[in-house]
């Protein structure tokens, strides 16, 4: 049997989450075209004949002196190191950049097996630019090509990370797809839904807290606020009349309760936390 820690890294928006939730087949990372949406590290699980590969998805390797994007940076590089093969995940469809090449120069030190994926290859046929610069940083490693929103490619690039995979006993029961406590898994869905209907400024200043989550009989009530930055963005989340945050909370529960055996009723409200992106305490409770 196999069995590997495999750290998913690249460049914000190459793909990374839509790739777990392809090979897991299951949800495990929330989306969104919103770049470094992902601020923790996400395990999810595959489970095959030939073992068991548990995905770490990480945030974007992003290049910013910000309090915040230095912890996702920090994450990033640690669930590397720490891994048993780096699936190294670029995006065919833009142009190699600055973060490209901090990412080469960061594995290149590292002793750790290095997978390569060009991803988003249903968006562009001209991939030169990209192989070019992979081929000349990694000489002995395979580029797999594959499209993780269309799934092609994926299959081979499993094969490809059970080959190098070493031999070892399960880390998680069969029946697993991810290790994610409840509470995180609905930090995660009501924030996935507010970047969904809210400008590019806005979602980078917020973050969700769960004030307590209680069962009473056949219902789980969940109270949660959605803390902004600025008392302007609040009234940006509640919308015209609360019709924001009443979307949020409708379209949080409709997930929610595809998640839990319960009918979920979701009590949402909106708080502001100013400058909470340079409160290392916070950042430190946040991203993990």
């Amino acid at each position: 049997m196999k069995s590997a820690f495999v750290s998913l890294i690249g460049r914000p928006s190459a793909g990374k989450s839509t790739l777990v939730n392809t090979l897991c087949g299951r949800k495990v990372s929330i989306v969104s075209p919103i770049p470094q949406t992902t601020r923790n590290r996400i395990r999810g699980i595959v489970n095959r004949p030939e073992g068991q590969l548990v995905f770490i998805d990480t945030p974007g390797y992003h290049s910013s002196e910000k309090r915040i994007n230095l912890h996702m940076k920090e994450l990033a590089e640690n669930a590397a190191r720490e891994s048993d093969i780096i699936l190294y995940l670029t995006d065919a469809s833009r142009k190699p950049g600055e973060e490209e090449h901090l990412l080469i120069s960061f594995l290149s030190g590292l002793d750790i097996p290095v997978v390569l994926a060009l991803n988003k290859t249903d968006l562009t046929e001209d991939t030169r630019e990209i192989r070019g610069l992979l081929e000349e940083s990694f000489p002995s490693s395979e580029i797999l090509p594959i499209s993780a929103l269309k799934e092609t490619g994926t299959e081979e690039l499993l094969q490809a990370l059970f080959l190098r995979a070493p031999e070892g006993e399960q880390m998680y029961p069969e029946d697993f797809y991810t290790d994610q406590d409840p509470e995180f898994r609905v930090r995660e869905i009501i924030r996935e839904k507010a970047f969904a209907r809210l400008s590019q400024e806005v979602p980078h200043s917020l973050y969700v807290d769960i004030a307590d989550m209680e069962v009473q009989e056949e219902d789980l009530w969940i109270r949660a606020f959605i803390l902004v930055e600025r008392e302007s963005q609040k009234g940006i989340v509640v919308g015209k009349k609360g019709a924001g945050i009443r979307e949020i909370r409708i379209e949080s529960e409709k997930e929610l309760r595809d998640l839990f055996p319960y009918h979920v009723r979701l009590d949402l409200r909106v708080k502001t936390d100013p400058k909470w992106r340079k409160k290392d305490h916070l950042l430190k409770r946040l991203i993990q």
